[in-house]
């Protein structure tokens, strides 16, 4: 496949493209800074690029099969200023200009209402104290999201929980619709691997799935 990714030099981004290249896809990593940027391979394109403008980022989306994006806040004070949803409108407007539909985005766990098994106390209680501290993260999520469910792509929002530093894994639980039960952690890589594999995957399409350890 041609696969455009947004937020390239983040975890989750790098992974995306260094998995889609050894699976064999074409793939327009999209920067701000290459400098920041240390992935290579075969069939790889480097495209920089000012987000803010849906008319430079028109020709790194024309005519490619899907659009992977791990935007978003590093820190609370750029979700306070709505990074994610500002960022992520000019790539949903560039590809409606284009006719490309396909859209996968990286968005969280906690943004999902309450499923209908009843988590553990600990989990529960866990889920609180980080949707507190975080409220600004996933304010500019759901600002985001609301975005996708108001456009024409077919969109994937994919939840993780808290996001760690591992080895691919290949091995997690995914939901649609909801956090799998007692959703607590899962590596970057795999949150990658899981975003390249619903690309095909219709029942995920105009859906948040959850994806956990």
């Amino acid at each position: 496949m041609r696969i455009t990714v947004f937020g390239a030099t983040g975890g989750i981004g790098q992974e995306v493209v260094r998995q889609a290249l050894q699976a064999g896809h074409q793939v327009t990593a999209v920067v701000r800074d290459p400098a920041r940027f240390t992935v290579t391979g075969e069939g790889l394109e480097v495209f920089r690029a000012d987000l803010s403008d849906p008319e430079a980022l028109r020709p790194a989306v024309a005519g490619q099969d899907a659009v992977l994006s791990g935007l978003g806040a590093r820190k609370v004070q750029d979700a306070r200023e709505g990074i994610a949803a500002r960022l992520t409108l000019p790539v949903l407007r560039a590809m409606d200009a284009e006719g490309v539909r396909r859209l996968l985005v990286v968005s969280a766990a906690p943004l999902a209402a309450p499923g209908a098994q009843r988590e553990p106390l600990v989990d529960r209680l866990m889920t609180a104290v980080v949707s507190r501290v975080l409220k600004p993260v996933y304010v500019d999520l759901r600002a985001m999201e609301d975005d996708l469910a108001r456009s024409a792509t077919d969109w994937t929002s994919v939840r993780p929980p808290k996001l760690v530093d591992k080895p691919l894994t290949g091995t997690y639980r995914t939901e649609i619709g909801r956090n799998p039960r007692s959703a607590r952690t899962i590596g970057r890589a795999d949150v990658a691997h899981a975003m390249l594999a619903m690309i095909d995957d219709p029942a995920t399409v105009k859906q948040a799935v959850g994806v956990a350890y």
